[in-house]
């Protein structure tokens, strides 16, 4: 008869404690059917699943393990587990598994007790909690963000009321919860898309042209009509564009200088080369700030609007193929088909309703600091903290992230 044992270990982290263990395990012909370990702050837990046909090798070995325990100052346990429990463990293995990322300036013991309620009535069990931030200075103030990744299994009971709950947290708390399927998609991206007005800059550069035109009243209340749906993006664009008739180009570089690059773009970008990603800017805005980023954050491709000039002014007119949001999506679609990938394996960061297409393509679409209708139908989103907070996602542990 098989018995089947979980081995249970705890204490101080000392160098070569696994070897011995081992050892122990293959004297006595112990299979191993499963290990995990953990170390928080020097402090070791081990758990080790076994099993034996020999009741003999089964109780030499934990008389053996008990001596050893004490010698290298380990507490450890024996459970016997029963052969069905251990079947149905097994067939529990094949279940769609979920992968909880938690985000903010700061986290409290509050937002992670309200993010593990929200998982639990959703008929879910942590299995794994990390944190992929680094580790807390107490003698510096603290900069940037913090993120716990909690590695969840079981069946999801309702993914909208899950999402409303994440949506809900977020806005009264000030924290970021994305909930993915850690699936092999997740763990393979390749291609990451972004938007550049307010995601890698914090402008609006049409509205920064249209001060410099003296136009600017007249541009936001067309930007506010299209934000109330009474255009769209190609006919408020047009419009807009209209307005800038007469500029003098010698502006451009003027306003490409005083553009703000976004908190943790950098970081993001530096970070994502460094990984081997491809990057590209696929804008509703004008080409000339965009290829301007391109080579100050070091993209690889931009795809954005001519503002035409002539005889250096402005002529007010748009070319016939507009990046809308409809545009966008083909564009990312096209890039994924050029380097051989799925879409699954693209991310897409934007803050804009014409960001919508792309985000809701992608793999891992990401609404950056965007309005609420953004929000809402974005698969992920990011507020409370800068743009680098997208590696989080990918988990990418603060040990890894490029200082750029």
């Amino acid at each position: 008869m098989r018995e089947i044992t979980l081995i249970s270990l705890l204490g101080s982290d000392q160098p070569r404690q696994l070897t011995r263990l081992m050892q122990v395990l293959d004297t006595y012909h112990l299979e191993i059917l499963d290990v995990g370990q953990a170390v928080i702050h020097n402090q070791l837990t081990l758990g080790i699943v076994v099993s034996s046909t020999s009741p003999t090798d089964t109780a030499l070995a934990m008389k053996e393990l008990l001596l050893l325990a004490h010698d290298i100052n380990l507490t450890v346990r024996f459970k016997p587990i029963a052969y069905q429990d251990y079947q149905q463990w097994v067939k529990d293995g094949g279940r769609i598994k979920y992968i909880v990322t938690v985000l903010a300036p700061k986290l409290t013991a509050a937002h992670l007790q309200a993010v593990s309620h929200i998982v639990s009535t959703q008929g879910f069990n942590i299995e794994t909690v990390t944190r992929l931030s680094g580790r807390v200075d107490l003698n510096e103030q603290r900069t940037g963000a913090e993120c716990i990744q909690f590695g969840l299994s079981g069946q999801l009971l309702d993914a909208a009321s899950m999402r409303s709950a994440c949506l809900r947290l977020s806005s009264n708390q000030n924290i970021d919860i994305a909930v993915q399927e850690d699936n092999v998609y997740r763990r393979s991206r390749r291609l990451v898309c972004f938007d550049m007005d307010s995601t890698l800059i914090e402008q609006e550069v049409i509205d920064e042209l249209a001060q410099a035109a003296g136009v600017g009243e007249q541009v936001a209340a067309i930007t506010e009509r299209a934000m109330q749906g009474e255009l769209d993006f190609q006919q408020s664009f047009r419009a807009r564009v209209a307005l800038l008739k007469g500029l003098e180009d010698r502006v451009l570089p003027q306003i490409a200088a005083r553009l703000t690059i976004t908190d943790g773009a950098q970081r993001l970008i530096s970070t994502l080369k460094s990984l081997g990603y491809r990057t590209a800017i696929l804008s509703g805005g004008f080409t000339y700030f965009a290829q301007y980023l391109q080579q100050k954050l070091g993209i690889d491709e931009v795809f954005a609007n001519d503002l035409i000039t002539q005889n250096g002014y402005v002529t007010g007119e748009v070319g016939t193929d507009i990046i809308d949001g409809p545009r966008k999506a083909a564009l990312l679609q096209a890039l994924a088909d050029r380097m051989h990938i799925s879409t699954e394996q693209v991310i897409a960061i934007g803050d804009g309703a014409n960001d919508l297409p792309m985000l809701s393509l992608a793999g891992l679409g990401v609404a950056f600091r965007a309005k609420p209708l953004v929000r809402q139908n974005a698969n992920q989103a990011i507020s409370s903290v800068g743009l680098d907070g997208v590696l989080y996602l990918i988990g990418v542990h603060d040990k890894d992230i490029h200082r750029a």
